[in-house]
This record gives C-alpha cells, structure tokens and sequence, in this order.
C-alpha cells in the first residue's frame, strides 16, 4: 500500500477518535439532563475510543516513512571519528569573551594609537 492510503487510515483514525470524544461528552450531558449518576463510559464508546487509537497509531506508522535503527553501531560504522565527533549545531560564536575582552580591546586601540603618535614625533 502507498503512503497515501495510510495516511487516508490515519484521518479515519483521527476521526473516530474525535467521534468517541463527541459521544462522551453527550453521554455526559445527557446524563446531567436525566439527572443520573455518572459512573463510567458504556463499552461501546470505550471500545471505539480504543480501536480508533489501535487504527491511528496503525496508520500514523507506516506513513511516517523508514525507521533509523537503534544502536548507533550500524550508522556510524562507515564514518571516521572525525565526521562523527562533529556537531556544528554545538558552534557558538556568539558568546561572552567579546564582552570580556572589550576593556582590553580598547587598550589595545588606545595604545596603538599612542604609538603611532610617538612614532610620529620621532620622524619629525
């Protein structure tokens, strides 16, 4: 079967399932209306709530795609450990050292300037 047809199973799940939730609350309300106790949801509505569930986590499986495996032996078997220690996502470069450094920065341009101004008075 095609991804579209799970996907199709997956949307009759979903819909009995919003069904089921529909019947529970009217069954509730109508509870209310005749003045009874509730105690618990008749079979049938539970019995559709759960085969719904069964039909959506069915459909919602097989129409996600393939499955990786679990153990990550078989995905890194063909990688070196170079390529496999590298997480660019763990790249910052944004980060507190510029504000930490600015004073000496700063310093840094004061006394670059200061030198080029003594250096210029040494030529003249």
């Amino acid at each position: 079967m095609g991804v579209f047809v799970y996907k199709i199973i997956c949307l009759i799940g979903l819909f009995s399932l919003l069904h089921t939730g529909y019947s529970a609350a009217e069954y509730r309300a109508t509870l209310r209306v005749i003045e009874q106790e509730y105690s618990s949801l008749p079979s049938d509505i539970l019995l559709q709530g759960l085969i719904s569930l069964i039909v959506m986590m069915y459909g919602v499986l097989y129409s996600v795609g393939d499955f990786k495996e679990i153990r990550a032996t078989i995905q890194l078997e063909n990688k070196s450990w170079e390529t496999a220690g590298n997480r660019p996502s763990f790249y910052s470069f944004c980060h507190r050292g510029r504000n930490l450094c600015a004073t000496s920065l700063t310093t840094l341009k004061y006394n670059k300037t200061s030198l080029s101004n003594d250096f210029d008075s040494y030529e003249s």
